[in-house]
C-alpha cells in the first residue's frame, strides 16, 4: 500500500471543483496550515509582555516580521501586520499624508492612478475631504498608467504623495513602478504602492516609500494585511494614539494568523516558478476566448502582465449573470469590478481604460490548476454565453488547442 503523498506534492492543490478566483484569495497553502496550528500553542500571549508566554509570542511576532523583510527586501523593523490589506492601504496612504501635511504647511496634493484597488481611491477620497487635491492620473487602454502625465502631476505645488499599484488586479497589466518611483525621487514626493496583485508572483517593486499586501492573496489565512514603510519616510498614524509599540497598528495583534500568512509567503514565493504554468493557461484562455465566443474582448496587455489574471468580456450578456451561469455550471470566477463585485457596479478599471464594462469576466487561477481544468471551462463557456444570449453556440471542435 503506498504511503501517504508527500507535503510538497500536495501544495497549492485545487478542489476538484475548478476554482478560477484566486485574484481575491489563493486557498490556503499547506505551509500556513502548519504555522497557524502551532501558533495557536505559542502565540496566544501579549507580545508586549515581559512573562516568558509573552517572549514566546513576541518571538513569533519578530520572525514573521523577518520573514515578510525577507521577501519585501526590506528591514524587519519596517514591516507592521494589520487586520486586512484594506486596512494597510488606508493606514499607508491617510499616515503618509498626514505627516507631510506639517511639513508642506498645508493639506497637499496627491497623484492617483485611476485604476488603484477601490480602497486606495477611497483614501484619496478621504483625504481630498480634509482638504487635499487630488489628481487621477489616467491609463491607456492596455491599463498601464501614463508616466509622463503622472510625472508632470508630481510637479504640482505641495505635492505629498503618489499612488500607483504594482500590478493590476483586474486584468493583470504590471505598472511602471520604476519608472515613476525614478520620477518621484527627482519630485522628493513618496510613493505609495499597492502590492496586493503582485506579491509573492513578481520581485518586488523597487522605489517605493510605503507598501501594503494581502496575506490571503498568497495563500494566507483571510484577516492579515501587510503595511511597510520605509525607515527614512514620514508617517504618522491617523488612528487614535493607542498603536501598542512602534508598529503602527492598533489592538491586539492576530498572531496564528499573522504567522500562518509569514509562512506561506515564504512558501508561495519559494514557489515562484509555479506561475509559469499558469502564464501558460491564462495565455490559452486569452488566445482562446475570442474564437470560441463571438463579440468577446480580452482586457489589458500580456506583457508584462500577471501570470494567473485574464480579463474579458462578453457582449450582450450581463456579467453577473454570466458568473452565476458559470458556477452553476461548477466555474468560480468574478464580474465586474474585483473591488465591488456583488454591487452591481460596472468595473471602474475598465471604465478608465476605455474598454467594455458589459459582460466582464475575471479568470484568475490559483496554482496547481490543470490543463484538464481550463479546457472544461473552454468548453462550457461558449453554450453558457449563448444561451444568455438567447442564441444557438457555434463552437469549434478543439477548444483546448
Amino acid at each position: 500500500m503506498a504511503g501517504p503523498e508527500p507535503p510538497a506534492s500536495r501544495s497549492h492543490r485545487v478542489k476538484d471543483v475548478p476554482y478560477f478566483d484566486a485574484a481575491s484569495a489563493e486557498p490556503v497553502v499547506p505551509a500556513a496550515r502548519a504555522a497557524l496550528l502551532a501558533a495557536l500553542d505559542e502565540g496566544w500571549a501579549d507580545p508586549t509582555r515581559l512573562h516568558r508566554e509573552g517572549r514566546r509570542a513576541r518571538l513569533l511576532l519578530d520572525q514573521a516580521r523577518e520573514r515578510v523583510a525577507g521577501v519585501l527586501r526590506c528591514h524587519a523593523d519596517e514591516v507592521a501586520f494589520t487586520g486586512s490589506g484594506t486596512q494597510a492601504v488606508h493606514l499607508g496612504v491617510l499616515g503618509a499624508v498626514q505627516a507631510r501635511r506639517s511639513a508642506t504647511r498645508g493639506p497637499g496634493h496627491i497623484v492617483v492612478s485611476a485604476v488603484e484597488h477601490s480602497s486606495v481611491l477611497n483614501a484619496a477620497a478621504s483625504a481630498e475631504q480634509a482638504g487635499s487635491a487630488v489628481t487621477i492620473a489616467a491609463v491607456g487602454p492596455d491599463g498601464r498608467v501614463d508616466v509622463a502625465g503622472f510625472t508632470a502631476a508630481l510637479g504640482r505645488e505641495r505635492t505629498v504623495l503618489a499612488c500607483l499599484q504594482s500590478a493590476n488586479h483586474e486584468v493583470g497589466t504590471v505598472q511602471p513602478v520604476a519608472e515613476i518611483a525614478a520620477a518621484c525621487e527627482v519630485a522628493r514626493v513618496p510613493l505609495f504602492v499597492d502590492a496586493a496583485a503582485s506579491v509573492g508572483r513578481l520581485p518586488p517593486p523597487d522605489g517605493w516609500s510605503v507598501l501594503a499586501a494581502s496575506g490571503h492573496k498568497w495563500g494566507g489565512p483571510p484577516g492579515v494585511g501587510v503595511l511597510a514603510v520605509r525607515r527614512s519616510v514620514r508617517w504618522r498614524s491617523p488612528t487614535p494614539d493607542d498603536t501598542r509599540e512602534a508598529h503602527r497598528v492598533p489592538g491586539f495583534p492576530n498572531l496564528p494568523a499573522i504567522a500562518a500568512a509569514a509562512a506561506a509567503l515564504e512558501a508561495f514565493e519559494a514557489d515562484r516558478a509555479a506561475d509559469a504554468a499558469l502564464a501558460l493557461l491564462i495565455s490559452q484562455i486569452s488566445d482562446r476566448v475570442g474564437a470560441l465566443v463571438p463579440d468577446c474582448v480580452v482586457h489589458g496587455d500580456r506583457s508584462p502582465a500577471l501570470p494567473h489574471i485574464v480579463s474579458f468580456s462578453c457582449l450582450y450578456v450581463d456579467g453577473e449573470a454570466l458568473a452565476t451561469e458559470l458556477d452553476k455550471a461548477g466555474f468560480s470566477v468574478s464580474s465586474g469590478s474585483a473591488c465591488a463585485s456583488g454591487t452591481g457596479q460596472p468595473s471602474h478599471v475598465l471604465a478608465a481604460m476605455g474598454a467594455i464594462t458589459h459582460g466582464n469576466i475575471r479568470v484568475s487561477l490559483p496554482r496547481g490548476t490543470t490543463q484538464e481544468s481550463v479546457t472544461a471551462f473552454l468548453a462550457a463557456l461558449p453554450p453558457i454565453v449563448a444561451r444568455l444570449r438567447g442564441t444557438r453556440p457555434e463552437i469549434p471542435a478543439e477548444v483546448g488547442t
